[in-house]
């Protein structure tokens, strides 16, 4: 039977940084039904110098980021996290590259589609850029800060990012915020918007980009 979305832990995952400076930056929110049961973050050292548009974006310097680990360090952290539950995040093919350029491979872990096959991927994710896309496509703009302001939920982004946000990253384009923003819109769709109680196998195929894909995709969890 097909685990229903708040019966297994959510990890909502927000990068900061690019191809050519690497991940500087990680947030990670995860939900267990409509709670927040654990939260973390931190900067990461680049593998290159961070360019100024990129700082001009995130806010995160060179001399503050060289002092860190980097990510490659956070291997047992986010292959534990891809065991535990289906990875999330706000149009996760940024997400998806960014960890793959780290580390190719996750560990085999459950494919979250059938109850018996197992992969070695981060995803498929649960991608709320395009659950709300799928949801009543009205050409409105897709952008994370776009959505929560639409549904009202800045404010309650701006309570949860005083508990869980380190006081300089505390808003958008900081990691820890982001995965916080998208993990509201996740916990609205799935408590008030979905057609009925969404299992994570419908999450998943609601976060493929078009009624083509969807149904491709779910023809392959078959085989």
């Amino acid at each position: 039977m097909d685990p229903f979305w708040d019966e297994l832990p959510i990890h909502v995952i927000d990068f900061e940084g690019g191809p050519h400076c690497g991940i500087v930056e990680f947030g990670v929110v995860t939900l267990k039904g409509t709670r927040i049961v654990d939260a973390a973050t931190r900067l990461c050292r680049p593998k290159a110098s961070i360019s100024r548009k990129e700082q001009a974006t995130h806010g995160i310097g060179n001399e503050d980021a060289k002092r860190c680990l980097p990510f490659a360090q956070e291997w047992d952290r986010f292959a534990n996290l891809r065991e535990t539950g289906p990875l999330a995040a706000h149009f996760a093919s940024a997400e998806n590259s960014m960890i793959k350029a780290v580390f190719p491979y996750a560990r085999l872990s459950d494919s979250w589609m059938s109850d018996d096959r197992k992969v070695a991927e981060w995803g498929p994710w649960i991608d709320t850029g395009y659950v709300y896309r799928n949801y009543g496509d009205d050409g409105s703009s897709l952008k994370l800060e776009d959505l929560v302001m639409r549904w009202e939920l800045q404010r309650e982004l701006d309570e949860l990012a005083a508990k869980y946000c380190p006081e300089n990253r505390s808003r958008y384009h900081c990691a820890l915020y982001d995965a916080l923003a998208s993990a509201l819109l996740l916990l609205l769709y799935c408590n008030e918007l979905s057609d009925g109680k969404p299992t994570v196998r419908q999450l998943l195929a609601e976060s493929q980009g078009s009624s083509a894909r969807r149904e491709k995709f779910e023809q392959q969890q078959l085989f």
